[in-house]
């Protein structure tokens, strides 16, 4: 079936919705694997960073700094500019189009403490995140949703991506699995953007919802596009124990706390400015260290999150959702009760490369592919460098899906369609038959949970050779497996086998190029720490990695770019201190 519009979005979440408003005059579709408002952006928690200084003095360039230290320096700190500098107006829109934030007394949108954001360049604490009670997500989701189809913006509901069309070196479509029927359907478009999130699916314990497997990054790293930066992926360190769930920063934003088995608050021994507020990545290690040292409770693998002592009545207006999340998954009364947390599988920091428009980059010369675009976590515009401060991913959604619409616009109104490639569903249509006809015998859920198992005990928040070199042996055998999954069922409606079968092999190419990075990488620098290289080294590794994937399976190469710098002394490389 084949269909025909100006611009084709991938991904419905606050990137690829945030596009489409921008877009009013021309046609343009959503793919979207899961209903819109199900987007995984509506687990998004504790708020939106943006320095109106509603409660306190404030500043873009605090904002900017507290990005650039944040990120361990690997930002590129132009695209750290744009980010907080037009964070403000971007806030200001979701408002105006009806966003319905918490209120000052006297009717400002109202803003909290979160992680790793300061006032005056680190002195202390500042009020940055805008919020939205603990489900911010979920009202920019519902708000952009209600904007789109005030747009008429046409839905293509429960649609699974399958390739990415080119034609001399321009993207003119997309190939996509609908789900409902097993139709193979082609999108021809000016422009393709593609916002369709992050591989957290690739680790067994992680706060991602299930649709997150990697969908946009592997189909562009299979069309010969890099993946820039895949060993930084962060680990939130306040997931649910064993489940992954995320409990936001947001809780401790209000004064949560961080304890021990022993009953300690521990964060202070090691961040005495920032605490329990530092940046996700330091506070992970330190939970890992408390376990380490055998103050994990009842000498398990977790720590507690308490906020017994904000009180019932802050606990209910502030942080409903997550102690709700804390009832639900765990029996557990966060009004009388500390909840067991441990470090989940959260962000990826790295993914598809782009330009401050959202622009697919495809080499450490900066060419960009005409026509292709990327914004929020499938993108890489390396704004979150080696770890993503709290709120600073719905930032990044705002803003870059912002000009991502803005620019593709402008170039759909001076450019027609490309010519489609000759057979466009030859591709999509061999890898759905040769799953279909299988007869391998291989279970596609055994691969799965194996290729899970192997992330969390090996590519996880502590990383040596040894691990990383036995991770990419376990992952090689994985993707010889995986060419042999058999389908139970051999049905069109609905098969959530096929599906599932898919993106397995989306995660294992996603997994593939973070182990191939993070080995590479000989040194430790935010999310990614080496037990073996435990210091930064700015000599050899300020630098981006960009993984290509090679014509042979298991082949994959690694070339680098340089981080980009601006000429101020405030953003120099140092040392992290909080």
């Amino acid at each position: 079936m084949y269909h025909k519009f100006d611009v084709i979005i991938v991904g419905a979440g606050g990137a690829g919705l945030m596009a489409a408003m921008q877009l009013p005059g021309a046609s343009v579709a959503v793919l979207t694997k899961v209903y819109p408002t199900r987007s995984h952006t509506g687990a998004a928690q504790g708020g939106v960073a943006a320095a109106l200084g509603n409660l306190e003095e404030d500043h873009w360039k605090w904002h900017m700094y507290d990005t650039v230290k944040g990120g361990d320096y690997l930002v590129d700190q132009p695209a750290a500019e744009v980010l907080t500098r037009e964070a403000i107006d971007a806030v200001y829109e979701l408002e105006h189009r009806g966003l319905p934030f918490n209120r000052t007394a006297d009717g400002r949108i109202d803003q909290r403490r979160f992680g790793g954001h300061t006032r005056n360049y680190g002195e202390g604490p500042v009020r940055r995140s805008c919020y939205a009670a603990d489900r911010t997500g979920h009202m920019i989701l519902q708000t952009m949703y209600q904007n789109a189809i005030k747009n008429q913006v046409r839905f293509f509901n429960e649609f699974l991506m399958l390739d990415l069309l080119m034609n001399d070196g321009q993207a003119c479509g997309v190939v996509a699995l609908e789900i409902r029927t097993g139709e193979i359907h082609t999108f021809h478009a000016k422009a393709i953007l593609f916002a369709t999130g992050g591989y957290g699916r690739a680790w067994r314990v992680t706060s991602n919802a299930f649709a997150c497997m990697g969908d946009g990054m592997s189909v562009a790293y299979r069309r010969g596009i890099p993946l820039e930066d895949m060993e930084m992926y962060q680990f939130h360190p306040t997931g649910i124990y064993k489940v992954g769930v995320l409990l936001s920063e947001a809780a401790r934003g209000e004064g949560g706390k961080l304890l021990n088995g022993k009953g300690e608050y521990f964060m202070e021994r090691y961040m005495p400015t920032m605490k329990d507020l530092a940046p996700r990545d330091i506070v992970s290690r330190c939970i890992i260290q408390e376990i380490k040292d055998g103050n994990g409770v009842d000498g398990k693998d977790y720590v507690y999150l308490d906020v017994r002592h904000l009180g019932a009545a802050k606990i209910a207006e502030k942080l409903p959702d997550i102690t709700d999340f804390a009832r639900n998954y765990l029996g557990v009364e966060p009004i009388t009760e500390p909840v067991p947390i441990q470090p989940t599988a959260h962000y990826a920091m790295g993914g598809i490369p782009t330009d401050i428009d959202a622009r697919v980059v495809i080499d450490d010369q900066w060419t960009p592919q005409p026509g292709f675009y990327a914004a929020g976590e499938v993108a890489c515009v390396s704004v979150h460098g080696a770890n993503r401060l709290g709120t600073n991913s719905l930032v990044d959604l705002i803003v870059f899906g912002r000009r991502a619409g803005k620019h593709m616009a402008q170039f759909i109104a001076s450019n027609d369609h490309a010519p489609l490639p000759s057979e466009p569903e030859g591709y999509s249509r061999e890898l759905v038959d040769r799953l279909y006809s299988s007869k391998g015998g291989e279970s596609a859920a055994n691969i799965r949970a194996t290729m899970q198992n192997e992330m969390d005990d090996k590519v996880f928040v502590e990383r040596t050779e040894n691990g990383l070199r036995k991770a990419l042996d376990t992952i090689a055998g994985l993707q010889d497996s995986y060419k042999n999954v058999q389908l139970q069922d051999k049905g069109k409606h609905f098969n959530t086998e096929l599906v599932e079968a898919v993106e397995l092999g989306f995660l294992l190419d996603c997994a593939e190029a973070t182990t191939h990075g993070a080995l590479a990488r000989q040194e430790s620098r935010g999310a990614h720490f080496r037990l073996d290289y435990p210091k930064r080294d700015d000599v050899n590794w300020l630098k981006h990695t960009l993984a290509f994937k090679g014509e042979k399976t298991h082949d994959v190469r690694l070339d680098y770019k340089d981080v980009i710098l601006i000429d101020d002394p405030i953003f120099k490389p140092k040392e992290r201190k909080y």
